[in-house]
């Protein structure tokens, strides 16, 4: 089980339909006390009591809370400017993947009254610009399932040190689109595409073969020993800047060779490496698209 950070506030929010409610019930599991639907103006008051205990608090807060919503903005920089510690964690998914979720539970969106629910993503995107853009972590469900979100929270969460830099390698095809939780995209489509050699088409990034074409083409490898090189060096700034979590993307056209094959080995070379602050690289590597290609 996750080792809670004492008198930590964690506000998740983010867009209806995203998976708010699965990451409140991961936060749940991990030890952490959720409360749901929270007024923004409640939440000094709420810091106030977990700093007399050693419970470390999450607090859902959405457009289900109307007009208290608007002052969501407000209450965060008021914990700010009192040196409350707090994150803010913002699930967000595609509109065309929250609208299907929409229409295959026939609930209405929160905001759409009598139009349509586009309309009322529209609105809530709106609404969650601001906040979105001070977001701590931004989490993309859009092609993840309930078990799969769970375990990302659980790997943002996990009990590390907790001056560590997380780092989740994503690996995406770019014909699906760049994730929209990505802080850092790489593209490896100069790698030669297993994909036009016939006994590697139907294999893919996690299989020796592919993974030994890749990596073993021309350039490669001093490609990724120079780019870990430049990560290390770029984590220290983000270090001194506070950051604890970063998205590297990884892509290729489907990702399901290159960008899969170099998501891993960047795991393998990062994880556990020490960057020039003197704290420690946690890399862990998800691969979004693979097994999508019809």
């Amino acid at each position: 089980m996750v080792q809670n950070t004492a008198n930590e506030v964690v506000v998740i929010t983010g867009m209806s339909g995203a998976g708010r409610s699965t990451v409140a019930h991961a936060m749940e599991d991990l030890g952490w006390y959720v409360v749901d639907n929270l007024p923004p103006a409640m939440l000094g008051t709420l810091c106030e009591l977990a700093a007399k205990s050693t419970t470390s608090i999450a607090v859902v807060i959405d457009v289900r809370g109307r007009q208290f919503f608007d002052d969501l903005n407000r209450a965060l920089n008021e914990l700010a400017e009192r040196g409350i510690a707090r994150r803010v964690v913002f699930v967000d998914a595609a509109d065309d993947v929250l609208v299907r979720r929409f229409e295959s539970t026939r609930r209405p969106h929160p905001l759409q009254g009598n139009d349509r629910i586009v309309d009322g993503i529209a609105k809530e995107r709106e609404r969650l610009q601001e906040v979105r853009s001070v977001a701590d972590i931004v989490v993309d469900s859009s092609a993840l399932n309930i078990h799969q979100l769970e375990k990302k929270i659980a790997e943002l969460f996990h009990d590390g040190d907790p001056s560590d830099l997380r780092v989740n390698v994503l690996s995406f095809g770019y014909k699906y689109g760049i994730p929209v939780d990505a802080d850092l995209v790489m593209d490896c489509r100069f790698i030669a595409n297993p994909h036009w050699i016939p006994e590697l088409r139907p294999q893919t990034g996690l299989d020796a073969a592919v993974k030994e074409n890749v990596l073993g083409t021309d350039n490669v490898q001093e490609f990724l020993t120079r780019y870990q090189a430049l990560f290390e060096t770029m984590a220290t700034g983000f270090v001194a800047e506070g950051r604890k979590y970063l998205t590297l993307a990884v892509g290729c056209t489907g990702g399901k060779h290159r960008s899969v094959a170099i998501a891993h080995e960047l795991e393998h070379r990062l994880n556990g490496s020490i960057h020039k602050s003197g704290k420690r690289i946690s890399a862990h590597a998800i691969d979004r698209d693979l097994g999508r290609e019809l």
